[in-house]
This record gives C-alpha cells, sequence and structure tokens, in this order.
C-alpha cells in the first residue's frame, strides 16, 4: 500500500481496528445533514470494535478486492449508498461487518428484505393496541408514555443524529414490493424522517424517550421528526433478480463483486480453517474453481468441504468424492 493510499483510504479492508474515520473529510454541500446530536449520544470508539466483532462472523477473513475498498471510500467519502450486486457468496452482506469492525461503528444494523416489507418496517413501528390495552388496564386517565411503544427500525436507528455514522444492511432489495426502492429515495435523499405519531404531541410532550434497534437502548426524539447529522454507510445488497429504477439508481453507488480467484480462496481458508487446513486441501480448491466454471457455487460451500473431509478419520476415496460432488451442487442446477 502506497503512502497515496494510507492518505485517501479510510476503509483499507485489511481487518484491522483503526481510527480512519477521525480523518474523514466533511461531506459535499448537497450531502450536509443538521439534526442536532444530544448529548446521550453514543460515542462508540473502542466499544464500537467491540460491539461490531460481536457479530463478525465470517469477516474476519474477508478480503475484499481492491475495486471494493475504493468503492467503499467513495461510499464513506460522498455518504452514498451502495448497491452491491453478485453471485452468492462472493460476501456482498459480510462487506457492511468488515466496515463497521474496521472502522468501529458499532453493530451493523440489519434490514433483511422480503417481498412484504414496507419502507415503514424500515423506519419505525407504533404499537396503538399495546398502548390501549394498557391504558384499559390502569384505568389512568393520562395515557402510558407513547415512547413504550414505538420503536425505530434499523433504517430509523441509522438515521438517528450521532458523532459517526451507522452502517446500515439492507439485505437483498431485489426481493421487494416494486415501490420499495423508490420509497427509499426521500429518506436517503433528505436524511430524515417524521414520526406522526409524536408530532400531534403537545410541545411541552415534545421531547420523546423511543425505543430502537439496539437491544436495551433508547433514544430521544424531538418534535416528532428524525434528521441525522452523520448519514449512515449503507449496503445494499442483490442478487440481480430485477431492475432498479434510474432514480434510485443515480443515488446509489454501484458495485459487483467478482467471486473470488485462486489465491484469495487460500487466504479464505486459511484464515477461517488454518494453515494445516490449507496446505491438505490444495486439490479441493481446484475442484471447486472447475465446478464454479460450470454453474454457480458460494465460497462456504468449499469450506464446508474442506472441514468435512478434515473431520474425524481418514474417509474411504469414494464416499470423499461422493460428499464433494453433493456439496459442490452448483446452486443454479437441478434439485438445487
Amino acid at each position: 500500500m502506497s503512502s497515496d493510499d494510507t492518505t485517501w483510504l479510510i476503509y483499507r479492508g485489511d481487518n484491522r481496528p483503526h481510527d480512519g474515520m477521525s480523518r474523514l473529510p466533511a461531506p459535499p454541500p448537497w450531502r450536509t445533514f443538521d439534526g442536532v446530536v444530544p448529548d446521550e449520544a453514543r460515542s462508540w470508539g473502542q466499544d464500537g470494535v467491540e460491539s461490531a466483532a460481536n457479530g463478525l462472523g465470517g469477516s474476519r477473513a474477508y478480503f475484499p478486492s481492491r475495486e471494493v475498498v475504493e468503492m467503499v471510500n467513495a461510499g464513506l467519502y460522498l455518504r452514498r449508498p451502495i448497491l452491491v450486486t453478485g453471485k452468492p457468496g462472493t460476501g456482498k452482506s459480510t462487506l457492511a461487518q468488515s466496515v463497521a469492525h474496521e472502522l468501529g461503528l458499532g453493530t451493523v444494523l440489519y434490514w433483511p428484505v422480503t417481498s412484504s416489507s414496507t419502507l415503514d418496517d424500515a423506519l419505525y413501528r407504533y404499537d396503538a393496541i399495546g398502548r390501549l390495552h394498557e391504558t384499559n388496564l390502569t384505568r389512568t386517565k393520562e395515557p402510558p408514555d407513547v415512547g413504550r411503544y414505538i420503536r425505530l427500525g434499523p433504517l430509523g436507528t441509522a438515521m438517528l443524529p450521532q458523532h459517526q455514522p451507522r452502517v446500515l444492511l439492507v439485505d437483498e432489495l431485489d426481493k421487494s414490493d416494486i415501490n420499495l426502492p423508490n420509497d427509499l429515495l426521500n429518506v436517503f435523499e433528505a436524511g430524515q424522517f417524521d414520526i406522526p405519531e409524536l408530532m400531534r404531541l403537545p410541545a411541552e410532550q415534545s421531547s420523546v424517550r423511543v425505543m430502537t434497534a439496539d437491544p436495551n437502548e433508547r433514544a430521544t426524539v424531538v418534535g416528532g421528526r428524525v434528521c441525522c447529522r452523520e448519514f449512515p454507510f449503507v449496503v445494499i445488497t442483490s442478487n440481480g433478480e430485477r431492475e432498479f429504477p434510474p432514480a434510485f439508481l443515480r443515488r446509489c453507488l454501484r458495485l459487483n463483486i467478482q467471486p473470488p480467484d485462486q489465491a484469495t480462496l487460500a487466504d479464505i481458508v486459511e484464515g477461517h480453517l488454518g494453515a494445516a487446513a490449507l496446505s491438505s486441501s490444495a486439490r479441493l480448491i481446484e475442484q471447486f474453481i472447475e465446478a464454479r466454471d460450470l454453474g454457480d457455487l458460494a465460497t462456504d460451500q468449499l469450506l464446508n468441504a474442506i472441514y468435512l473431509t478434515m473431520s474425524g478419520g481418514e474417509q474411504p476415496p469414494i464416499t470423499r468424492e461422493r460428499l464433494v460432488s453433493s456439496l459442490f451442487r452448483a446452486l443454479d442446477g437441478p434439485g438445487r
């Protein structure tokens, strides 16, 4: 890595935590937001590294390409979401964990998208029935604290004003309803959203403590509006099963992650299973690459095969071949 790299790169992709976020310059004028960071806001620091590491999993052995590292840094500098495509097992979701861990940005906020997902699911949920039920049980004139019945979703939590951006993973957006990508545009552009149930409160009740997507954490919402200070680092994954609207694509940086080559696969195997596993799996790696040329395979299929062939006593050759053939079955083939 050159001296220019160490100056420009905030995210290096080497899985070693550092304080690179302190060098991130101010956002472009058109991506500046005016959310007020409350005194209670958490500054992650080393806690951010440890919190991210708790959910790190496979990203401890994640080896992003130069293109991936550069695009992550472009997203950090421009405060834009990154739309990541690629075949299964190429590390699309792991990328978010890697960024959070290396830059000490806390636990990744995770939104798994389905065909029934809506923007409200990601912003917040209001349990009006639960609040009414408690009011009837206690038989008090004043309804219970509304903040106890509002929980911010992963996107809503990511939009809270904080000293450093949170990392948000929007997983498999191509599974969504056709309108959801466009629904996201306003939030991504405005960097804020409203909670009508709180906006209707009288002025003396304008400051409300609500629950967040972080376990056991609460945050203050003033005037019913959540406005970010630092735009979150957003990774949106897609399996390429549909096209997105041009207006949505224009507001994202696009990245297609290529399957790892033989050298990178060797690094991944060593990172997950150790040097001994690598030294005895050269032929399996070659078989995996040959099978991958004929159909879609995920890297964890290779790891499963290596682990299985190393576990217990030595297997008969015919058993080993049968197991490897089954584990290397293409994801896009018959019987998938």
